[in-house]
């Protein structure tokens, strides 16, 4: 089988600020992100056309758009030899990321595409007996996962339970809903689909409808919906946003690409980039845009756009860089681990773009 390689050149702005600092293809829908259903339904390592020496062994025939989201189906048809990469485009096979807010838009989708395809010819782990549950052959529970006098109901929709994940006591979930590796859902916390709680994040409090990459905390108490969390965001206690304008209208939200703010329909909630944390009690308005590496705090309704590395609710203060580097390395100590070189030239490129050095 020759190489696929995703293409994402032509929409990292589109789908600003998820993938300032990653791939599209490395962006979370569902269970899984996009690269990794790829690799699930080839059985192949999938590069994308921004990693070095890869650019050069892309054709015609290998380059796939990797804001395509491929579904269960196709995916069938691929590992059986029926299907071929010209079907990817086709709309009953496939569905798109325009948008940032198409992310959550799509979760239900996704959710129960990727549940499909995980479970295949898998048994789940036991489902405890303190655990309250609705449509069981709906619930897959991974080895090492931990749940206790909480509430499943997949009467709505798939609920997976990723490996050494917990689900605390009093919680209420209805699916779809995906808990992934290593994430907690704390005590009492109310989830409506289609929600994802991505590897080593942390929630609590009532969440619909939101994707949170991983890495990520919003573990206290205050609502997020229609929403999407980048990784190693910080939400404080008390944190809500705003979904639904007070008169049910269409909801603008800014637009790195068209330097405009453009409809997403009457629902939107937050959507927060990578590395940016917000104090207690911090009120998101309706279609919030968050870039990169903000640290927001202040009284009132944060701006509807915050640009990465701002220094309280308003965007003309600057985050020092140095000062940034500092605290994501305090962050991700909490999680134990380590901010690379990597990440430290992605981000000081960010800044500098910024800045005009």
């Amino acid at each position: 089988m020759a190489a696929i390689i995703l293409d994402d050149h032509p929409y990292s702005l589109d789908l600003f600020p998820f993938a300032e600092i990653r791939s599209v293809a490395d962006i979370r829908v569902g269970i899984l992100t996009i690269r990794e259903k790829w690799e699930l339904a080839t059985g192949l390592k999938i590069g994308t056309s921004a990693e070095a020496g890869i650019s050069q062994l892309s054709t015609a025939e290998n380059l796939v758009p990797a804001n395509l989201v491929p579904s269960y189906e196709w995916m069938e048809l691929f590992q059986s030899g029926r299907g071929s990469l010209e079907s990817v485009t086709d709309p009953d096979l496939v569905n798109t990321l325009n948008f940032p807010w198409d992310i959550f838009r799509l979760n239900d989708y996704a959710i129960r595409q990727d549940f499909e395809a995980i479970t295949k010819n898998r048994k789940s782990a036991a489902i405890p007996s303190t655990v309250q549950v609705l449509n069981p052959s709906k619930i897959f529970i991974e080895p090492g996962a931990r749940l206790t006098f909480c509430t499943l109901n997949a009467s709505t929709g798939p609920i997976y339970i990723g490996k050494n994940a917990e689900v605390m006591e009093g919680c209420t979930i209805r699916g779809p809903f995906a808990a992934c590796e290593n994430s907690v859902v704390k005590m009492g916390t109310r989830i409506y689909g289609a929600t994802t709680v991505g590897p080593n994040s942390i929630v609590g409090g009532e969440l619909k409808n939101v994707v949170i990459f991983g890495n990520s905390n919003k573990g206290h108490d205050g609502y997020l919906g229609d929403s999407v969390l980048g990784e190693w965001c910080n939400l404080g206690a008390g944190s809500s946003n705003s979904n639904l304008k007070n008169n049910a209208g269409e909801v603008k939200v800014w637009n790195m690409a068209a330097r405009n703010w453009l409809s997403a329909g009457n629902k939107c909630g937050l959507l927060m980039g990578d590395y940016s944390r917000s104090a207690i009690n911090t009120s998101f308005n309706t279609g919030s845009v968050v870039g990169v590496c903000a640290n927001i705090f202040g009284p009132g309704l944060v701006p509807k756009y915050v640009s990465s590395f701002s220094w309280g609710s308003e965007s003309s203060a600057n985050y020092s860089f140095d000062k940034a580097i500092e605290h994501i390395s305090n962050w991700k100590k909490l999680k134990k681990q380590v901010l690379s070189k990597d990440e430290i030239q992605r981000l000081k490129h960010i800044f500098d773009a910024l800045s005009g050095a």
